[in-house]
């Protein structure tokens, strides 16, 4: 088994941690993970993830109880770190050597980000986790996904969700929703499609950033992304539209 890129980001939501549970952390679901990675990871690849905090909490939706729009983001900022610590151990317990950064510092549970130093991480064979997203508030991990791929050169950057792609509406309450096998930058901001907040979209288009949206829980389809597959929904700036 060959990958068709030398480094990818990967971008993970706080979801995929939940497993059977309705918030928190399934540490089952991250072994589940960890051992998705540590496959991907065998076919030579060189791998950086972003993870999500949603199943802890969500910064943008505490503002809505009151709480100040900063102290929620870096609340949330909080709770990737927490995943990232999950998500390192079963990794580290699994034989993956993994170094989990965080754009806050917290140096009793993280090495702060540095990128030659991430970089360097990325050379020596060793899985990348950062957390904290850029560090700043009124920022999606999504946008710091983006950032961290153009940062580290990675070729791609592979979101990885419970839907099998791009739609050109909610498959969830639309029967005849369409799936795109490929997308164009500009029709997906010019349409409003749900893929990633339009900075971290507006980001990789402007830096030629191929973004590959595949569901993660469908078989080996993390597998199957790497090694270059056609699954899910490929978005960059030289394909055209083309529905499914």
């Amino acid at each position: 088994m060959t990958a068709k890129y030398k480094r990818i980001m990967l971008k993970v939501t706080g979801e995929s941690l939940l497993g059977k549970r309705e918030f928190g952390i399934d540490f089952e679901a991250v072994l589940a993970l960890a051992e998705k990675i540590k496959k991907i990871k065998e076919t030579g690849v060189e791998i950086a993830i972003v993870i999500g905090g949603g199943n802890i909490y969500r910064g943008a939706s505490a503002a809505k109880f009151g709480i100040d729009r900063s102290t929620g983001d870096y609340m949330g900022m909080l709770a990737t770190v927490m995943n990232g610590m999950a998500l390192e151990d079963a990794l580290n317990k699994i034989g993956v050597q993994t170094r989990l950064q965080s754009a806050l510092s917290m140096p009793s549970v993280a090495e702060r980000f540095i990128r030659k130093r991430a970089i360097h991480h990325l050379e020596k064979g060793r899985v990348v986790i950062l957390a904290a997203g850029t560090g700043n508030p009124y920022v999606t991990t999504d946008t710091g996904a983006s950032l961290h791929a153009l940062e580290l050169h990675c070729e791609v950057l592979m979101k990885a969700t419970k839907v099998d792609g791009v739609y050109d509406k909610d498959p969830t309450k639309n029967s005849d929703a369409k799936l795109y096998r490929t997308l164009n930058f500009e029709d997906a901001l010019h349409d409003r499609l749900e893929v990633m907040d339009s900075a971290a979209m507006s980001m990789a288009m402007e830096n030629d950033l191929i973004i590959h949206v595949f569901d993660l829980f469908s078989d080996d389809n993390l597998l199957k992304a790497v090694q270059g597959d056609d699954i899910g929904t490929i978005i960059s700036n030289k394909v055209k539209t083309v529905l499914a």
